[in-house]
Formats: C-alpha cells, structure tokens, sequence
C-alpha cells in the first residue's frame, strides 16, 4: 500500500484536524453516490479510508510510524546488522519490534474490514404491472442482469432491496446491496388512491335513464357493472374487491367508478324534439343551489 500521507495529500507533520479535513474532502470527491459506481472510483474511496483509518487519530499515527520503523529496521544491510556485536539485548529489541509489528499487522486487517457500498438502481414499471405485479430485470453495474418480482399493489417510490449484489466489501466484510426503486407511470382512465382505484366512465343518455348493465375495466380485466335508472353524471359505484391488494392474505382495495352522461356530438332531430317537449326537464333547474 502506498504511504498513507500521500494518499491524502498532507505532509507528515499535518495535525488530526488537518488530516480529518483532507479525508472529508477526497471521500466528498470521489463516493460512488457523488460520481456513480466505476471499479476504479471505488479502489481509490477505498484506498483513501484506509489511509485515513492509518492516521485519524494520534494513536493511529503511534502505530503507523512504529511499523513504518519496524519495517525499516528490516530493510537494513546486512554490514549493519552484523556490525554490532551479538547481544542479548539487541534479540531483546528485536522481538518487541516483530511482536510489534505482528500486532499492528492484524490490527490493520480490522481497521480496513469494511461492508461494500449500496448501490441504486431505479426501474420503470407501467401501472398495470405495479397493480397486478410482475417479473423484471435489472443490469447491475456489474454486468449482471438479474431478474426481480414486482409484488402487486407496489407504490412509486417503493425499494427492492437486492441482498448482497451491491459492492464489494473490503478485507473479507460482506458486499453491499442493490436498491431498486420502482417508479410507476401514469394510466389513461385509472387513478390510484391508497389501495383504491377510481375510474371515470362515460355512460349515454338511455343508459342513464332507463338504467342498463355494462361492461367496466377494472386492473383485473373487464368486469359487469348496473347502471339504476335514472342515473346523472357524478353518480358514484362500487365495485367492491375489484382495488388493489392491502398485503398478501388481506382484504383487496375497492374500485369506485364516477359516471359521466355523454350525449352525441351532433345530436338528431328526434332529440332535439324530445328535449324541447319534454316539460319535467324543461322545469328542472340542477343550478337551484347556486342561487
């Protein structure tokens, strides 16, 4: 590994405080939130927490410089070594500095024992395979393409947690997960409210009046639907169970269905006439309360 003061750009002699603010700078720079997840990006996040795990503290330091020496008193020629007379002393000193570095060895390895990152992914579903649920698939950053399940009733905004398949621990510590979050579009003549669904539906002036059974769509397919005689637009039904899914094994959401009278563009002449005799309607005044 390269000398940790290197790596975070400061001189030996740089203070805690002053370590601590080139380390928050360069993790600013280089998280795979802020740059997105490359394997070059995060070999060098992960080179410089290390560095900063070496020197974060003064007791980190202590124990740098000592395997730094330790180490260095190794590298010695052998003219040094054997220069000096053999002595109880000098094994004496020899075997606090392995032990040392032994020490010091192992207690790295913890230090830079850490879990992978999370990585996000967001994934576009239409709004009939959110309500009803789905299987997708999803390419990792990684390369690999994995397949999800979608459960039914699913929100925009929900999270699928991956387990495992974020990434790469450091030192032998677990791997990150994936997040997925789920985005659901928009549908023509559906709306989602809760677990409810609510649904606009244009009825004729026969159906209205004299009442009919109709087909409606519902998330599940088309459904048979009465209209009672005599029905206005903003009539609101029913259809119970026909929503979205509470949980699995629980009761389903409701679908409410507004109907909307709709007369013809042009309308004939048979209208007209009927309309112009039709002395109830002619009489009625729906804007009464506004008055």
């Amino acid at each position: 590994m390269r000398d940790p003061y290197e790596v975070l750009g400061v001189g030996p002699g740089a203070s805690t405080a002053d370590i601590k603010a080139a380390y928050r700078r360069l993790a600013k720079e280089l998280h795979p939130d802020a740059r997105g997840g490359s394997p070059k990006l995060h070999a060098r996040f992960q080179e410089v927490t290390a560095a900063y795990n070496q020197l974060k503290d003064e007791a980190a330091r202590r124990r740098f410089e000592a395997e730094r020496l330790s180490q260095s008193a190794r590298r010695r020629p052998a003219f040094e070594e054997t220069a000096a007379p053999t002595a109880p002393a000098d094994n004496a000193t020899d075997d606090v500095f392995s032990e040392l570095f032994e020490g010091i060895k192992n207690a790295g390895k913890r230090v830079f024992r850490a879990r992978g990152e999370d990585q996000t992914y967001r994934l576009s579903v239409d709004f009939l395979e959110a309500a009803n649920g789905a299987r997708k698939r999803v390419k990792l950053t990684s390369g690999r393409t994995m397949e999800i399940t979608i459960p039914p009733g699913i929100g925009d905004g929900a999270r699928i947690k991956m387990r495992g398949q974020g990434g790469d621990g450091h030192g032998g510590a677990a791997a990150g997960d994936a997040i997925v979050v789920v985005e659901v579009g928009s549908h023509a003549y559906f709306i989602r409210e809760g677990t409810d669904i609510h649904l606009t539906l244009p009825v004729t002036l026969p159906e209205a009046v004299l009442g009919a059974k109709i087909e409606v769509p519902t998330i599940a397919g088309p459904v048979s639907l009465t209209i009672p005689a005599g029905s206005n637009s903003g009539t609101r039904l029913r259809l119970k169970g026909r929503g979205l899914p509470y949980e699995e094994g629980a009761a389903r959401g409701d679908q409410y269905v507004t109907l909307s009278l709709s007369l013809p563009a042009a309308p004939d002449n048979a209208l007209k006439d009927f309309a112009a005799s039709w002395s109830q309607g002619l009489k009625h005044n729906p804007r009464k309360a506004f008055l």
